[in-house]
């Protein structure tokens, strides 16, 4: 059984790891968005929408563990999205 923060239940429901440098951790740039978002993707999985869910978060330089918490943290099902520190963020 999952545990999590809310209601035992894990908020991470995807990720998309774009990091050319897949063996680096211990720093990251990070962004997450609803899993909604994802629904116009081709051959997605649809989930529900979220109207109190953020847009768009991000953080840079930070692990990869302080990623997937700080993700998993989230009151929202959200896709984390990986990205070489230095890339892929505003």
């Amino acid at each position: 059984m999952l545990t999590g923060k809310h209601w035992g239940r894990r908020m991470i429901w995807n990720i998309i790891d774009r990091r050319e440098r897949r063996y680096r951790w211990k720093r990251v740039n990070a962004i997450i968005e609803p899993t909604s978002h994802d629904n116009c993707c081709q051959d997605s999985d649809q989930a529900e929408e979220d109207p109190d869910a953020a847009i768009y978060e991000q953080r840079e330089g930070i692990s990869l563990a302080k990623a997937v918490e700080w993700a998993d943290a989230k009151p929202y099902r959200v896709t984390l999205y990986l990205y070489d520190e230095g890339s892929g963020t505003a």
